[in-house]
C-alpha cells in the first residue's frame, strides 16, 4: 500500500448492532485503518459476523482490522451464552506462582480458544496481553487484569500469549504503555498521575515492556509520569511516546492510543486526536460510537504516514495460521487445570 492511498490513521467504533447509514457514509468516506467493537455491538454470532463484514464494506477496504478487547474477568465483549466466559489473566498468573509450567500451558490454552472465537467472526485483532505490572497500591483498573506483581511472570506468560494468539492468525495489541499498574485512579474517569521515580519505573513497570518490545502492536496508556512529564499523559506526550516508548523501551511496533473518549484525557477531540499524532502515535482509537465525538476525532486526523504504513505490513507479515488446533481437548485440558 502506497502513501497516496493509506487509511485513515484512526481505529473507529460503530453505536449499534449494525451500522447506520450515517456511519457508512463517513467510514466509505474516510476510510479508517479499523473498527474495534463492545458490548453494545454483540448479539448473536451470525449478527457479530455480519457487523464485521458490512464494516469493512463500507471503508472499502477488506483488510481493515477488526478489534476487540476480549481478555477474561471482566473485561470481555462476547461471553455466554454464545461463548465461554474466560477468566480473568491474574488467574493464570496464580497458577504460575505454584508451577510455571502449568500456567504457560493455561496461558496458551486459553488464548487460543479465545482466538477461536475471533476467527470464527472475522476479528482479527486482540487487545490482549496486558503487560502492566500489579501493584498493591493501584486502582483494581488494572488488578486482576494483570498476571501479576512480577515483572519477569509478566513478561513470560504475556509472550505465551503473544505466540498463542498469532498461532492462531490473530494480531495481539500489548498494553498499556508503558505501564499502567501503579496509577490510583481509572483513566476511564479520571486523570492518574504516577510520582514514581524514572528508576523505579524502568526497572519494574517498564520492564515486561522491553522483554515484549517485538510484539507488532501496542497501546498507549492515559497515565501522567511525573518524573518523565509532568504535563502530558503518555498518549499525548512527544517525550512518553519517543524518549520511553520507542527509545528506552524499543517498542517499533504499531501504536495505537487507548480510548480517546475516556475521561483522563480534556479538551476537544479535535485536538485530542492530532496532539495523540504529533506525539509519535501511529493510530487513535475512538471506541464509544459517539456520532459528534468520532466526526470530531476524524477532523484531527490524517492518513496513516510512511512508517505507520510499515508497521501495518510487518504486522500483517506475521500473522499467520492458524495452526491446528484441537478446541475440545483443549477446553478440557484447561478445565483440569484451572480445577480447584
Amino acid at each position: 500500500m502506497s502513501v497516496s492511498d493509506a487509511p485513515l490513521a484512526a481505529i473507529l467504533g460503530c453505536a449499534g448492532l449494525r451500522p447506520t447509514r450515517e456511519e457508512c457514509a463517513l467510514f466509505a468516506d474516510v476510510r479508517p485503518l479499523g473498527f474495534i467493537l463492545f458490548g453494545r455491538n454483540v448479539d448473536s454470532p451470525s449478527q457479530v459476523a455480519d457487523l464485521v463484514g458490512e464494516l469493512r464494506a463500507s471503508a472499502g477496504r477488506p483488510d481493515a482490522m477488526v478489534l476487540i478487547d476480549q481478555e477474561g474477568g471482566r473485561v470481555r465483549r462476547l461471553g455466554p451464552p454464545h461463548w465461554r466466559a474466560a477468566p480473568p489473566q491474574g488467574v493464570f498468573g496464580a497458577l504460575y506462582d505454584r508451577d510455571p509450567a502449568l500456567g504457560r500451558e493455561a496461558v496458551r490454552l486459553n488464548t487460543r480458544l479465545l482466538a477461536q472465537d475471533l476467527l470464527a467472526l472475522g476479528i482479527d485483532v486482540d487487545c490482549l496481553p496486558l503487560a502492566d505490572v500489579r501493584h498493591p497500591d493501584g486502582h483494581d483498573i488494572i488488578g486482576d487484569r494483570s498476571y501479576g506483581s512480577a515483572p519477569e511472570v509478566v513478561a513470560d506468560l504475556g509472550r505465551v500469549c503473544v505466540d498463542a494468539l498469532l498461532e492462531s492468525g490473530v494480531l495481539p495489541v500489548i498494553k498499556h504503555l508503558p505501564g499502567h499498574g501503579r496509577a490510583l485512579a481509572d483513566s476511564h474517569k479520571h486523570l492518574p498521575v504516577v510520582p514514581a521515580s524514572r528508576a523505579d519505573l524502568e526497572a519494574v513497570d517498564f520492564s515486561p515492556f522491553r522483554a515484549l518490545k517485538d510484539v507488532v502492536m501496542g497501546m498507549t496508556a492515559h497515565v501522567v509520569y511525573s518524573a518523565i512529564d509532568p504535563d502530558r499523559a503518555a498518549t499525548l506526550s512527544p517525550i512518553v511516546v519517543k524518549e520511553i516508548i520507542r527509545t528506552h523501551i524499543g517498542f517499533d511496533g504499531l501504536l495505537v492510543t487507548d480510548d480517546l473518549s475516556m475521561k483522563a484525557l480534556n479538551g476537544d477531540f479535535t485536538a485530542r486526536a492530532r496532539q495523540s499524532l504529533e506525539a509519535g502515535c501511529d493510530v487513535v482509537l475512538h471506541c464509544n460510537g459517539d456520532w459528534d465525538e468520532m466526526r470530531a476525532v476524524v477532523a484531527g486526523c490524517r492518513p496513516l504516514d510512511a512508517a505507520g504504513l510499515d508497521r501495518v505490513a510487518r504486522a500483517r507479515a506475521v500473522q499467520q495460521g492458524p495452526a491446528p488446533f484441537d478446541a475440545a481437548a483443549a477446553a478440557a485440558r484447561l478445565e483440569d487445570l484451572l480445577a480447584p
